[in-house]
C-alpha cells in the first residue's frame, strides 16, 4: 500500500493508473484526469481543482474531500464509489458509472449529473442543478433533498423515503418509480411514466400526474393541485385532501375529500371506467 500524504499534484495524468495506495490531505492541481484508470484507492481531506479526476476507475472511497468547480465531468465510467461527508461543486460530475454510494454529501451544481448510472444509494445528500439522475437505473434515496427541473428523467426501479423535492418535471418518462414520506413541489410531476407508486406523500403540483399507465396514491395530500390524472391509465388514488380538478382520467379508482371540478371534455374517454368518490358533493 502505497501512501501519498500532505501533497500537490499538477499536470496530466498524475497519478495514472495508480493501485492500493491512500491519498490524504493533498491536493491535485490544474491537469487533466490526476487517477484515470486507478484501482482500490482510499482518499480522504482532499481536494480536487480540475478536470477528470476520476475516470475508468476501481474501488474508490472518498470521505471529507471537496470536488471544486473546475473538476466538472470528474467520475465517469466508474466502478464502485463510495463518497462520504463531501462538499461536490462541479456539474456532469457522474455519468456511466455504478455501484456509487454517496452519504452526507452536498451537490452546490448537480447539473447534468448521475446520468446513465446504475445501482446508486443516496443517503442525506443535498443537490441543487436541472437533469439530476438522467436515465438512470436502481437507486435508492434516503433523507435527502433536491432542487432543480427534470429531476431523475427517464430513470428505472427508483425507491425514494423521506425526501423533498422542488422540481418542475420530476419523473417523466420513467419505470418502477415509488416515494414513501415525501415532499414533491413543482408542475407537471410524473408525465409518461409507467409504475408510479406514492405513499403518505404531499404534492403540489400544476397539471401534475397526467399521462401515467399504473398509477397508485395511498394516504397522499394534492395541494392546490389542478388537471390532475389527464390520460392516466389503471389508477388508485386515495387522496385525504381536496383536489382543485381532475381531467380525462381513462379508467380506476379516485377518492378525495373533495374536488372542485371533474373534467371530461374528449369523447374517446368513457367517464364510467373510472370511480370518483368524494366526501363532498364534486362540482361538474
Amino acid at each position: 500500500m502505497t501512501n501519498y500524504e500532505n501533497k500537490l499534484f499538477t499536470g496530466e495524468r498524475s497519478l495514472f493508473s495508480e493501485h492500493d495506495a491512500v491519498i490524504s490531505n493533498t491536493t491535485f492541481g490544474e491537469g487533466e484526469s490526476p487517477l484515470k484508470e486507478s484501482r482500490n484507492i482510499d482518499i480522504d481531506n482532499t481536494i480536487f481543482k480540475w478536470k477528470y479526476p476520476l475516470w475508468y476507475s476501481k474501488h474508490i472511497n472518498v470521505d471529507n474531500s471537496i470536488f471544486e468547480t473546475m473538476s466538472r465531468s470528474g467520475i465517469w465510467y466508474t466502478d464502485d464509489i463510495k463518497i462520504t461527508n463531501s462538499a461536490l461543486q462541479a456539474p456532469k460530475l457522474f455519468r456511466r458509472g455504478k455501484d456509487i454510494e454517496l452519504t452526507n454529501v452536498h451537490f452546490s451544481d448537480a447539473e447534468e449529473t448521475l446520468w446513465s448510472c446504475q445501482d446508486i444509494t443516496l443517503d442525506h445528500v443535498q443537490a441543487s442543478g436541472d437533469y439530476f439522475g438522467m436515465n438512470s437505473e436502481n437507486i435508492r434515496v434516503d433523507d435527502s433533498s433536491f432542487i432543480g427541473n427534470y429531476i431523475f428523467d427517464g430513470a428505472k426501479n427508483v425507491e425514494v423515503h423521506n425526501s423533498t423535492f422542488v422540481s418542475k418535471d420530476a419523473f417523466w418518462n420513467c419505470e418502477n418509480v415509488t416515494v414513501y414520506d415525501s415532499t414533491i413541489n413543482g408542475e407537471y410531476l410524473g408525465w409518461n411514466t409507467k409504475n408510479l407508486t406514492l405513499i403518505n406523500c404531499t404534492i403540489e403540483s400544476d397539471q401534475g400526474l397526467c399521462y401515467i399507465d399504473h398509477l397508485v396514491m395511498k394516504n397522499c395530500k394534492l395541494l392546490e393541485t389542478d388537471l390532475a390524472f389527464e390520460y392516466c391509465s389503471d389508477i388508485d388514488a386515495e387522496i385525504t385532501s381536496s383536489i382543485v380538478s381532475v381531467k380525462n382520467p381513462i379508467n380506476g379508482k379516485i377518492s378525495a375529500e373533495s374536488i372542485g371540478e371533474i373534467i371530461f371534455d374528449d369523447d374517446d374517454i368513457d367517464a364510467n371506467k373510472t370511480d370518483i368518490t368524494t366526501k363532498e358533493h364534486a362540482k361538474s
